[in-house]
């Protein structure tokens, strides 16, 4: 019985250790990659830890490759945007400026039900109230309410304010976006003449985000005095 309790513990303590080396993200919202990861982990370890006849280091040298694997390929999804879409795919708007798109429900088989449980845990109960839809890469729903409904309602409060659109990041660590471009209505000459009007190059910009009313966000990388934020609109 010692034996199990101290070779439980031992597990614990490296499961512990390959869960924060693989970053705090794995606690909260996994990516397609990182689900696969942890559900190994957990499978791999389970097995030393109940039959005592197998040695520690079967459990301990799968969960290091695993643990460096996912590293490794987070790494390369830091550095190109084609590999991390690759591996977690992209985000997909289901609700498109109040309108459903019943396409992409069909394709990601989500079913009415399920978009509306998703709605109910926004606390949005009337699809009325929702301008935009987005299913993120992790399986989660990110919403934007119309003005009108948010709360406190600016239709209670006889306010009529305008609408700044849907904000996406169209150049990510020096790349392009193109399907975030397309969806605010604008193409890579238009931020490639925003980028030569601040005197920045593509490879400065850490992010830029862009509306569809026309407003935009820079934010260079660090380094020789770039990193103050630039804004403004064309519109």
């Amino acid at each position: 019985m010692i034996i199990s309790f101290v070779r439980t513990v031992l597990l614990y303590i490296v499961i512990l250790a390959a869960v924060r080396l693989m970053g705090k993200r794995q606690i909260s919202e996994l990516q397609t990659s990182e689900l696969v990861v942890t559900l190994l982990i957990s499978d791999i370890a389970a097995i030393p830890m109940q039959d005592t006849g197998q040695p520690l280091a079967s459990g301990f040298i799968p969960i290091a490759v695993l643990v460096m694997c996912e590293i490794a390929i987070s790494v390369f999804m830091l550095k190109s945007g084609k590999f991390r879409r690759l591996v977690c795919g992209k985000p997909i708007v289901l609700i498109n400026n109040g309108q459903l798109d019943q396409k992409e429900m069909s394709r990601l088989r989500l079913s009415i039900e399920d978009l509306f449980e998703e709605l109910r845990e926004k606390d949005v109960f009337s699809i009325r109230d929702v301008a935009w839809a987005i299913m993120e890469t992790n399986g989660k729903l990110s919403i934007v309410k119309k003005p009108e409904a948010d709360q406190p309602t600016n239709q209670l409060l006889g306010l009529c304010p305008s609408d700044t659109g849907l904000e996406v990041v169209v150049i990510s660590d020096g790349e392009f976006s193109d399907s975030s471009l397309r969806l605010c209505g604008q193409s890579r000459r238009w931020a490639e003449d925003i980028l030569s009007q601040q005197g920045l190059s593509l490879r400065q910009v850490f992010i830029m985000t862009a509306d569809t009313q026309g407003g935009y966000a820079i934010i260079p990388k660090q380094g020789d005095n770039l990193s103050t934020m630039k804004g403004g609109s064309t519109s």
